[in-house]
């Protein structure tokens, strides 16, 4: 099964069992000192053991000013010990490790400690930072070089020079970002100077049959003057010449809309950067990777069946499930724990520093915690009834099972999966849905009892009289309370996208955030006319920064008016009444749709029958505060590991 992809490739001398990589994604894994960490280890240890081909390690630093902290980092002989224990795992674990080589320019704004090297002058909030002299230009190429040599003596099976994303090689190559006068500046070859020197230096610090990979953008999004294909095409050319061996074909830059395009969420199509890839692999005649929410393994075999690449970056689907790889080749699809694009975890965690330490996914709350969180059998199985058979409520299910308990669901509706089934029935989330689905299915394969049409009610809990409960029981939407509410038809976001309910004529959506953005897309889609009134300054607050520049991206397309900063009042026959700054106005509409968020529904009765009979229980998810499914998810696991 997958014969391409579970083929083996030779590049110089490492030979690959198959063509699945694990590519370079932040972690911040590493410690304050940028040093190699056992988490670390842990997290590409068990990629390797799940039968990924290669792993890279993550955007090493190489120059030790610019060298954040929690970002791994190969500046100075002393990472060196770090590093050869990763590399010592992944071997051990059946693997091949490779590592990139990275500086990152703005991007090191995530320690304030951390010097950041930009190509030209530019204005950076309140101060401004100076062009990167040709002093240190000549010392970061010597850093890379250095950094090389020590990655051999680390044990690295290959190298990756990061070459895209806004980083500093890519702000020198990219007319977009470099303005420049002098030689390295203003004509294509003079912007390929840089790189290059990078890359020569590298290829000169390591041995022959050691392979050079180069992380590159397919082309420049919302950048001005920014690189195309055939430019690109150019450079890949002359990298090749330098020794360059296999190109990972990106997209995006971190200083505009294209950020989209590095953690592509789920807004955008699986598999939109493979022509490219083709593209680039065609005209250079060199070994290519392609990458862009490639998360099946059928879709990646296709890809390698028809020359369009010659191996496949799968991140997330690594993230989410570790074991992608073994299930895929063993023919176990239907157990594969597929990503489905959120971004909450691997990039709005990634990102929330205040909160989170290191990466996390909402599929896979035991990502950093490999080890720490191996479960285990316990010494005495019980009953644990769990109310409710939302994705919550399934991942404590599937976890007790796992651990040996007994877990029954008791589900009032008649299907499995809850609200992620509501959301895969929004425009482009038809991967939510099938992720549900997919799951209630291997609840059903585990041997659990999944009873429908019973609400658990403390008479349940008497009669069962389990040795814990799991409430996750879910929210239910806020109803909003107008006066005039009977003047027009008014239908809850829910029903809509549920298709319970279908609106007619103008609709005027109540409520911005995700729901209600979401619910706007299906009826606009559909070909109403479409108007959303929040009352916030902005809509879409309660989205993650790349899902919401698509969501926004797509509510323009749609021709959504979007009206911020406005209470509705009163529903009236013309539509809905709002004031915004002091002045009332009529948002004109045939019908209103209300998607004003939700509220935990009530265990207060369950509580304490639980109490009185002195079993333990859990709420977890929207039961305990309705909030994204990445919360609702870990908590079902974390109260399925703690019973």
């Amino acid at each position: 099964m997958f014969e391409k992809l579970f083929s083996p490739i030779k590049i110089r001398g490492m030979e690959l069992e198959n063509r699945i990589v694990m590519p370079a994604m932040g972690t911040r894994m590493a410690n304050e000192k940028s040093e190699v960490t056992q988490r670390l280890i842990d997290y590409h240890e068990a990629r390797a053991k799940g039968g990924c081909g290669l792993n890279i390690v993550e955007v090493a630093a190489v120059h030790t000013p610019s060298a954040p902290a929690h970002f791994v980092s190969v500046s100075e002989d002393s990472y060196i010990e770090g590093h050869q224990r990763l590399t010592d795992a992944i071997h051990s674990a059946g693997g091949r490790a490779g590592i990139q080589l990275w500086q990152g320019s703005i991007a090191t704004v995530m320690d304030p400690k951390a010097k950041m090297l930009v190509v030209n002058e530019m204005n950076f909030g309140a101060y401004t930072l100076p062009a990167i002299e040709k002093e240190e230009i000549e010392e970061v190429v010597a850093c890379y070089g250095k950094a090389a040599r020590r990655c051999v003596t680390a044990g690295y099976d290959c190298i990756e020079f990061h070459c895209a994303h806004n980083y500093l090689p890519h702000s020198f190559l990219s007319a977009g970002l470099n303005h420049r006068t002098d030689e390295y500046g203003g004509s294509f070859e003079n912007r390929a100077r840089f790189p290059l020197e990078c890359i020569r230096a590298i290829r000169e610090n390591i041995p022959e049959d050691m392979p050079l990979f180069m992380r590159i953008d397919a082309h420049d999004d919302y950048l001005p003057q920014g690189l195309t294909i055939e430019e690109v095409i150019r450079f890949c050319k002359l990298a090749g010449e330098e020794g360059v061996d296999v190109l990972d074909v990106s997209r995006g830059n971190i200083i505009t809309a294209a950020s989209l395009y590095e953690v592509p969420p789920i807004d955008v199509p699986n598999g939109f950067n493979v022509e490219n890839a083709n593209r680039i692999r065609r005209e250079t005649g060199m070994l290519t990777i392609a990458v862009g929410r490639i998360n099946t393994a059928q879709m990646a075999e296709d890809i390698l069946d028809q020359e369009k690449a010659d191996l496949i970056v799968m991140g997330r689907a690594q993230l989410a499930d570790p074991e992608f790889a073994n299930k895929a080749k063993e023919g176990r699809v239907r157990d594969i724990i597929h990503c489905v694009g959120c971004d909450q975890g691997c990039y709005d965690g990634f990102c929330d520093l205040a909160n989170r330490p290191f990466i996390t996914c909402m599929r896979n709350p035991a990502l950093g915690h490999e080890k720490e969180h191996r479960l285990e059998k316990t010494a005495s199985p019980g009953k644990v009834l769990i109310a409710g058979g939302g994705m919550a409520g399934m991942e404590a299910a599937m976890v007790l099972k796992e651990r040996g308990h007994i877990p029954e669901i008791f589900e009032s509706g008649d299907h499995l999966g809850g609200q992620f089934i509501t959301a895969g029935e929004a425009p482009g989330k038809a991967e939510m849905k099938a992720a549900a689905v997919s799951f209630a299915e291997q609840v059903e394969r585990a041997g659990i009892p999944v009873h429908y049409g019973i609400e658990a009610t403390p008479e349940l809990i008497q009669k069962e009289m389990p040795a814990a409960v799991i409430l996750a029981i879910g929210s239910s939407p806020i109803v909003l309370k107008l006066e005039g509410i009977e003047n027009l038809p008014v239908y809850e976001a829910h029903e809509v996208l549920d298709g319970r309910a279908v609106p007619q004529g103008e609709i005027c959506v109540i409520g911005g955030g995700l729901v209600g953005l979401e619910t706007a897309d299906a009826l606009a889609s559909a070909g109403h006319k479409v108007k959303v009134v929040e009352m916030k300054e902005t809509a879409g607050e309660d989205l993650g920064s790349l899902r919401k520049i698509a969501v926004m991206q797509k509510m323009q397309s749609l021709g959504v008016e979007i009206i911020t900063k406005a209470v509705c009042k009163a529903i009236c026959g013309k539509g809905v009444v709002t004031c915004q700054e002091e002045r009332e106005t009529v948002v004109t509409c045939d019908s209103v749709v209300i998607a004003v968020g939700s509220r935990a529904n009530d265990s207060t009765k369950l509580v304490t029958v639980c109490e009185e009979l002195k079993i333990p229980y859990y709420i977890i998810g929207d039961a305990k505060k309705a909030r994204r499914a990445l919360d609702a998810i870990a908590e079902g696991y974390e109260a399925a590991r703690s019973i």
